[in-house]
């Protein structure tokens, strides 16, 4: 099982803009189990690597600073959405079931 995995965020549904995946973050797997304090309620576990994020510019950046850390790592290719060109004409169009 690889200690990191390396993908790009996907776009948020709340907004049409791409700001935020534009970089690759770099997450590391989960080392422990999770469990649940008895008095509080709130979950955790001992391994304080799940907390980070690390953001990179490029793919590359990303794989290079895990293989100098000896990191064995997993690459997630981002789905591009098919793009389909209208004109703007087909937005008065009207379209009956």
């Amino acid at each position: 099982m690889a200690d990191v995995r390396i993908y790009r965020p996907a776009k948020s549904a709340l907004s049409s803009g791409k700001a935020k995946t534009r970089f690759w973050l770099v997450e590391f797997e989960p080392g422990e189990r999770r469990e649940a304090d008895r008095l509080v309620g709130w979950v955790g576990s001992g391994d304080t690597r799940q907390q980070l994020r690390l953001r990179f510019p490029t793919r590359e950046a990303a794989i290079a600073w895990c293989e100098r850390h000896r990191l064995t790592y997993v690459v997630e290719e981002p789905e591009e959405p098919a793009f389909r060109p209208r004109s703007y004409a087909e937005n008065f169009l009207r379209r009956r079931a």
